[in-house]
């Protein structure tokens, strides 16, 4: 491993800490054009490495009271299943293609980040429970967001194991959009849910292709690490800035890979 994906490895759990997203974006990118890690190995390992970074955020959010551990464990069981099912198809889905919806993905991401500065999903006081809301809440209204929850859970963990993302750009406004869970609570409960996806998929591809556990466990250490140094830093410089930046190296990153696969 030399110093150069050592570092990416830091740099990577730097914006974890910074933005509290973007782990698999850079891992899979780096496994893949700087240690020459072969794709489909780069998707599993990625899924294994989120899994661990994502259980000890999760465990951080936890003790701060912010996961609702009911909501994902119901938003976690359809994502499994669909993590499940996303690994069987990513082992036999031709690597270029899933590069190439990995590049798509990294498109939708820096989307997120490049957007307009407006409330990210609803506007100030929308966490107030008002009586329309219970109202809504009850018979029918209740059975078409409980589907909505289900798909939208079992497409988030599809793409998580076909991909190796853990998918939680999609999963925060899932949950604040369909079940109204305040924004610290979605992030909280997103780490738990991107766990339960990661380790369904890490565990879909374990016999179908290599992993270097050796690599796993040392990049995974620098992400932590760098993932601290990354809370100091988010102290102290601007998130918006910040965004911006990573939005523009997504674009950059996955315009990289489409080129490369057309080749």
């Amino acid at each position: 491993m030399d110093a150069l994906a050592m570092l990416m490895g830091i740099a990577t759990g730097i914006l974890l800490g910074l933005l509290g997203s973007g782990g698999s974006i850079i891992t899979i990118p780096t496994l893949v054009y700087l240690l020459g890690v072969a794709p489909k190995q780069a998707i599993a390992m990625s899924l294994g490495i989120v899994a661990i970074s994502a259980t000890i955020s999760a465990l951080n959010h936890w003790r701060h009271g912010n996961v609702d551990l009911k909501l994902a464990a119901v938003f976690g069981f359809f994502g499994t299943a669909g993590a499940y099912l996303g690994t069987r198809l990513g082992i036999t889905m031709p690597a270029a293609l899933q590069l190439t919806i990995f590049a798509i993905v990294m498109y939708a991401a820096a989307y997120r980040m490049l957007k307009s500065k407006r409330p990210a999903f609803k506007p100030a006081g929308a966490d107030v429970v008002r009586p329309e809301s219970a109202a809504n809440a009850s018979g029918a209204g209740l059975t078409n967001r409980l589907w909505k929850i289900a798909l939208t859970a079992f497409a988030v963990g599809s793409l998580a194991g076909f991909v190796g993302v853990g998918g939680g750009f999609l999963i925060i406004p899932a949950l604040v959009l369909l079940t109204g869970t305040p924004m610290k609570q979605a992030v909280g409960t997103s780490l738990v849910i991107v766990t339960f996806n990661c380790i369904t998929g890490f565990m879909g591809y374990l016999g179908s292709v290599p992993i270097d556990y050796k690599l796993l466990a040392v990049f995974t250490a620098l992400m932590i690490a760098g993932s601290f140094a990354g809370t100091l830093l988010s102290h102290r410089l601007s998130h918006d800035t910040l965004k911006r930046s990573f939005g523009i190296f997504l674009v950059l990153i996955a315009s990289y890979i489409v080129l490369k696969n057309s080749l």
